[in-house]
């Protein structure tokens, strides 16, 4: 067994372009605490109309009432870790210079391959950074998933827990994460998962513990006051995510952590027995509604915790889900539209809902604006909404949005969605055997995590993501819900068809517009690594 430990990472920030800034302009700042969640729907959000009134989020509700909700809020990339790259960089994850994902590159003739792939692999440029240049005392908590960590130790599915070279690779895969983390900008790590529970490496562990990343908060809120500088703080849950089943998410063992098991378990949160006394006083049932209710009351704790130390009132909040989860693995609506809504006490002068469309990747920019940092704009490709927040632009021009995962490339542009599917010649070329082999080697770990096999079938065709037949985990649901999936060119009027039902790419009377769109979508790809079909050929792909 043991005790949870806490790592507070020392020496000296890699240094950008602009020089340290000194105790006078850091003492006004404001806190930053970026709260991200994993999978979770719109349904589970009162403040959306899919959710209101269906769950129990009472201190998540008051946040949200009192702050900002962007309801037009979308995510370049739309599953776990190029997300988080997108918010942590500013950058879209094709810039990732990952080993897996140059690897990738290379695989598929040249053209870029965002998956889970693309790890923030140093400093440069990063939010957590060039806050901690200005200042700033920065920590990142709970889910990883995004930043390159070498040096793993892999542990089997069915270790022991408390066997001594578990123990051991456990304690060195937590330091050697955080050793990572202070690569890439932050002072602190704690409660650190590498990867989702399930695959983070030990079947005994592989649950959820909010606790666990409740304590590592805690720590960091504890350290950042005895500082006395502005805080950052990378807080990322790991529900709703699966695990979803009550004993391995909010009924599990509270001694089971990333790190191994606790000597006895964490009480930071109300006692779990709590969680279905209080659904059922409140009349409330349905799919993962234990969990929501977790969840709200980690964000409690943490929200009175700050109060506790005299740190809240200094302190803006985002709040944000990973990406859009109805087509999560796909560039539509329901994979690309996410959600977020900021916070201050006060509120911003923009009010409680803002309309103008913006990205993950705006959000390094506008934090540094919020902030009151100096960056140069080249640094990013997101481009800040503060000035929106503070009411003092309309937001009325920001151009258009850019989409990228695995196979495919997107661009919305006021009502115009243009989706575009191209697979490298090494995809279009592999024989049945090497298709074979891709299916076997996918299934094969599906049912060793107890997951469901989609098909047998090698030639069954490839989804958005993967070169998998029949498609992976993250977008196999998707695959039947579009009519034009396996389309190369998809047009969509988001306005009169939010489904995007009606692919007007091969319609005459579009074609001006089909065009256009392309076009748009050419200026993005122009600026970026890789080759992407005949719409930014000559990079390596023949």
């Amino acid at each position: 067994m043991i005790s949870l430990p806490r790592i507070v990472l020392a020496g000296l920030a890699v240094a950008l372009c602009f020089p340290r800034s000194s105790a006078e302009e850091t003492a006004g700042r404001p806190n930053i605490l970026f709260l991200i969640t994993d999978d979770q729907f719109k349904e589970m959000m009162n403040w959306y109309p899919e959710g209101k009134g269906k769950n129990l989020t009472p201190h998540t509700d008051k946040l949200a009432a009192e702050g900002t909700v962007m309801n037009r809020q979308y995510v370049t990339s739309p599953v776990c870790t190029p997300s988080r790259f997108g918010c942590l960089t500013g950058r879209y994850p094709s810039r990732s210079t990952a080993r897996e994902f140059l690897r990738s590159t290379a695989q598929a003739n040249g053209q870029t391959v965002v998956q889970w792939n693309t790890f923030i692999t140093d400093g440069k440029g990063t939010l957590p950074m060039a806050l901690r240049d200005a200042g700033y005392f920065t920590g990142i908590v709970g889910k990883n998933h995004v930043i390159d960590t070498r040096g793993l130790r892999n542990t089997k599915w069915e270790s022991d827990p408390n066997s001594g070279e578990t123990k051991s690779a456990l304690a060195h895969n937590a330091k050697v994460q955080a050793e990572a983390a202070k690569r890439v900008g932050f002072d602190f790590a704690a409660s650190l998962y590498f990867n989702n529970p399930v695959e983070n490496g030990v079947k005994a562990l592989a649950s959820h513990n909010l606790d666990y990343i409740a304590k590592g908060a805690f720590d960091f809120i504890d350290e950042s006051k005895s500082k006395g500088k502005p805080f950052f703080l990378y807080l990322a849950t790991t529900v709703p995510h699966g695990p979803q089943e009550g004993a391995r998410s909010w009924n599990a063992d509270r001694r089971i952590t990333a790190e191994g098991m606790l000597d006895e378990p964490l009480a930071v949160l109300p006692d779990k027995k709590t969680i279905p006394e209080r659904l059922k006083a409140a009349k409330i049932r349905g799919y993962q509604k234990e969990n929501v209710l977790w969840l709200d009351d980690m964000v409690g704790a943490v929200i009175d915790k700050l109060e506790a130390t005299g740190q809240l009132d200094n302190t803006i909040l985002v709040y944000f889900n990973d990406h859009g989860q109805k087509s999560k693995g796909t560039v539509y609506e329901g994979g690309v539209h996410g959600e977020s809504f900021f916070w201050r006490k006060g509120g911003f002068p923009v009010g409680n809902t803002c309309d103008v469309p913006v990205s993950n990747v705006d959000f390094a920019p506008t934090l540094l604006d919020l902030a009151g940092v100096s960056y140069d704009p080249a640094t990013y490709d997101g481009k800040s909404f503060a000035d929106v927040l503070l009411g003092k632009d309309k937001g009325g021009d920001r151009g258009s949005l850019y989409f990228e995962l695995g196979y495919v490339r997107g661009v919305l542009k006021g009502k115009w969605k243009y989706i575009a599917l191209r697979y490298p010649k090494s995809a279009l070329e592999m024989t049945r055997e090497e298709r074979q082999r891709a299916l076997d080697g996918f299934n094969a770990e599906q049912k060793r995590k107890g997951r469901p096999i989609y098909t047998q079938d090698p030639m069954e065709k490839f989804s958005h993501v993967m070169l998998v037949p029949g498609g992976g985990d993250a977008e196999h649901m998707s695959m039947g819900r579009y009519p034009a999936f396996y389309e190369a060119d998809q047009l969509y009027n988001i306005e009169e068809d939010p489904d995007e039902q009606n692919n007007l790419a091969g319609d005459h009377g579009y074609q001006d517009k089909l065009n256009e769109m392309k076009g748009e979508l050419k200026k993005h790809l122009d600026g970026l690594p890789g080759s992407f079909g005949e719409l930014k050929p000559d990079v390596g792909n023949d």
